[in-house]
């Protein structure tokens, strides 16, 4: 049995993200937008901002995953697939998927991004344990795959980060019950592998930028089966 575990769930979140921090954030967020599509680099940019506001680690992190360029966006958005033919093969970004539906079982933090995509600031830094709400995370998955008619589903797992084989375990026993094919590979170039394909499920923004399309499955897994979630929403920003 696994022990109850919050993913992603930070002390502050509260005071930094909602309220009066919500509207300073949603300012920062505003001039961010302004300085990446006058091509500032991401990094420089969202530092000049975090600093110009004050910003703690945490809400720069923030601002960094959830803003995007105009032209990044309508390229992400242009790749971005509404309907799965039947029968299609889909390339799925293990932990990245998986654990932002593990910090939105938690109820913690989550960010509507402007590319439409939902993130996490769940730091995985090399490290992963699977918690209570791992399985019903890979469960939604399966559930929203089978409704798609999918042919086959190959999750791709990142070699060095520890637990990597647990985790295939777990996919392997939770989704053996769907009528889809399932591959699990553990390999040491995710991204790299996933930026050439098609049908690729991730929330990860480099992937997106580089893969041929993509379908933004976790977005559609929250809304149906969370509701309403209180998300950090920075996906006006542009309005």
């Amino acid at each position: 049995m696994c022990k109850t575990v919050q993913r992603g769930y930070a002390p502050n979140d509260t005071t930094e993200f909602y309220g009066d921090a919500a509207r300073k954030l949603h300012l920062a967020g505003q001039d961010l937008y302004y300085l990446l599509n006058r091509g500032y680099p991401i990094k420089s940019a969202s530092v000049f901002v975090g600093n110009h506001f004050l910003l703690s680690e945490r809400q720069r992190l923030a601002l960094a995953r959830a803003v995007s360029s105009g032209k990044s966006i309508e390229n992400r958005r242009g790749k971005e697939l509404q309907d799965i033919p039947e029968g299609s093969v889909v390339h799925i970004d293990g932990f990245n998927t998986i654990i932002t539906l593990e910090v939105a079982l938690s109820g913690s933090l989550l960010l509507k991004c402007m590319d439409g995509t939902v993130r996490d600031l769940a730091a995985l830094r090399g490290t992963y344990r699977l918690i209570d709400k791992t399985a019903q995370a890979i469960t939604m998955i399966g559930k929203m795959l089978e409704r798609y008619k999918i042919g086959k589903a190959v999750f791709y797992l990142d070699a060095p980060v520890s637990n990597s084989g647990r985790l295939k375990e777990q996919i392997g026993e939770v989704l053996e019950q769907f009528p889809f094919e399932i591959q699990i590979e553990v390999i040491h170039n995710v991204d790299t592998t996933l930026e050439k394909l098609e049908n690729v499920i991730t929330g990860d923004a480099i992937i997106l930028d580089k893969c041929k399309s993509w379908i933004n499955l976790n977005s559609k897994i929250i809304e149906e089966n969370l509701g309403a979630y209180p998300y950090v929403d920075f996906s006006d920003l542009s309005q």
